[in-house]
């Protein structure tokens, strides 16, 4: 039987895959995409599909003053030794090209979110009034032919910005609805795959679905393709790109290396390290391991091995935002700023007592009153609601106390100390409202400024609901340099081996630098990588090391 061979294998079809493929095919190779699943996009299909691009034109355009120098700046001042200046160096560059490529090769086309603020406005380089988040433009599905019903999720016809945690009300005008459903019109995550895989097809690169790779294939050192589970090969010219996506829906590889508990991942189940363990048999050297894109949830209780089943899990940003609630740990008591952002607050769940030899701040509850209720819903709920069956009520905070197995007089105090601190007008504990992100997904009619974020929980009954550390995917891989080529341990290229997106070693380390901090960098490096694997690297764009002692 003759073994299908491509210039470049890209294994994978999320954002950062597509847009490598797209990428390579644009540059002039012929391409072939393999995706695992049995539908398209993976968890970007789920996103919002927002990307952090410091430097971009569209902000430019609006009047908003940035610069690479300050997008460098800030991931400086936030990289805590993870971030190689290189790699850095590579991101924020190549916002610009990426973007006018975009533009002016392909049927995506992005737009400003406005006013959507850094993740930590308040470093160095940081934009407190946005101007680094961008979105998708609504991408017709009518252009995709039978492929549309070929991504994953769901139809959402909305802006982020439209949407209440990009500054708008959560809804649209009849006449926009209908508009919208009838031109078939979609936005956010599945708006950016649309859109990439237009762009594929038009380049007459269909993707192979169902087609799960378990093996690269070597020969005299480089990767010549793969092998796949089936049992059948792809062969390449030039190599493969690894686009798999993260490891944490592999209990065995987050136990081993990330730094903290993680459950109820958010992210698509296909994520189980494929990439990950094919590039680590061939000597790959390994990155940024312990991190991932932490964010906290919520999860319908259920049999405890489920702890990694997609059914149920809500990502848990506006609900903490909003005046009218807390976290609590198994004290009883505070521990963090409950509106900072949700990477950020990884830290916070993984706090470990050296004498009680365990994580402290796992498990906990988030907190909330009557009023938060009736003003602002929640959980799948509309304002003025019930809320589900599996939220834990009572009719005081010390009977909500003994029903969550928590001491009544700690938690009483807690809740005491937080509405002194609300009557006071500033969270001196853990310093909620000071930033200018916290407020952001919060009661925007109060925004900027604390009240839209701190609010008194004293109106009964008392809600608690479980809150878990978990994450929309991991940040480790394999290290590549800045055009996504693999390193081996000892620092060499392996020939004819790429990696883009969560199957790279995140290029920001653990930092998440705004509203689309994973997509970002998914999408700058799955272009450079594209275009490296076709043979026509991307350059002027960056120095490396080796280039600045010259």
């Amino acid at each position: 039987m003759t073994v299908p061979t491509v210039d470049v294998l890209v294994l994978g079809s999320g954002a950062s895959g597509l847009c490598a493929a797209l990428s390579a095919a644009h540059a002039g190779a012929s391409v072939a995409v393999h995706e695992k699943a049995d539908q398209l996009g993976g968890t970007t299909a789920l996103s919002s599909g927002v990307a952090w691009l410091p430097a971009n034109q569209y902000a430019a355009e609006a009047g908003v003053t940035d610069s690479v120098d300050d997008g460098l700046a800030y991931l400086d001042a936030l990289s805590n030794g993870m971030i190689l200046p290189e790699m850095a160096e590579a991101f924020v560059r190549t916002v610009g090209p990426m973007l006018d490529w975009f533009e002016t090769s392909t049927p995506l086309r992005m737009r400003l979110v406005p006013g959507y603020p850094d993740y930590h406005p308040e470093f160095p380089g940081g934009r407190p009034h946005g101007g680094r988040s961008v979105e998708p433009g609504l991408f017709g599905f009518d252009a995709l032919g039978n492929w549309a019903d070929r991504i994953f999720g769901s139809p959402r016809r909305m802006y982020v910005s439209e949407s209440p945690v990009g500054g708008g009300t959560g809804f649209l005008t009849e006449d926009d609805d209908r508009e919208r459903t009838a031109g078939q019109l979609e936005g956010l995550g599945r708006a950016l795959l649309g859109a990439l895989l237009k762009g594929l097809l038009d380049h007459g690169v269909e993707p192979i679905l169902s087609s799960a790779a378990t093996e690269l294939i070597t020969e005299d050192g480089a990767v010549v393709g793969a092998r796949f589970a089936d049992g059948h090969e792809v062969r390449t010219r030039r190599g493969v790109i690894l686009a798999t996506g993260g490891f944490e829906r592999d209990p065995e590889l987050t136990t081993t290396f990330l730094r903290g508990p993680m459950s109820h991942p958010a992210g698509v189940p296909t994520n189980t390290g494929d990439g990950l363990r094919m590039s680590m048999r061939i000597g790959a050297k390994l990155g940024v391991m312990r991190e991932a894109w932490w964010v906290p949830v919520v999860a319908e209780p259920g049999d405890p091995a489920e702890q990694y089943a997609l059914n149920g899990v809500q990502l848990v940003q506006r609900e903490r935002s909003l005046p009218r609630n807390i976290i609590v740990n198994v004290r009883g008591q505070r521990f963090t700023n409950e509106a900072a952002n949700y990477n950020a607050l990884g830290g916070a769940f993984h706090a470990f007592d050296p004498t009680q030899f365990r994580h402290v701040n796992q498990p906990c509850w988030i907190l909330f009153d009557q009023g938060f209720v009736d003003e602002y819903g929640g959980y799948g709920t509309p304002a003025g609601g019930s809320m589900p069956q599996w939220i834990t009520r009572a009719d005081s905070v010390a009977e909500l106390a003994a029903e969550l197995g928590l001491p009544p007089g700690e938690l009483t105090a807690t809740v005491d100390r937080w509405n002194e601190l609300v009557d006071k007008g500033h969270d001196d504990d853990f310093l909620r409202g000071d930033s200018a992100y916290d407020g952001w997904c919060g009661d925007r009619s109060h925004y900027p400024g604390v009240l839209s974020t701190l609010g008194r929980i004293d109106s009964g009954p008392f809600y608690a609901a479980p809150l878990h550390s978990s994450t929309l995917g991991t940040k480790g891989g394999p290290r590549t340099t800045v055009d996504c080529e693999v390193l081996d341990v000892d620092g060499d290229v392996i020939p004819g081996l790429w990696a883009v997106g969560n199957a790279m070693a995140a290029p920001t380390g653990m930092v998440y630098g705004g509203a689309g901090g994973t997509l970002g960098p998914a999408l700058v490096f799955g272009y450079r990588g594209g275009r490296s694997a076709a043979g026509h690297p991307v350059r002027g764009q960056v120095s490396t090391p080796l280039d600045r002692q010259s």
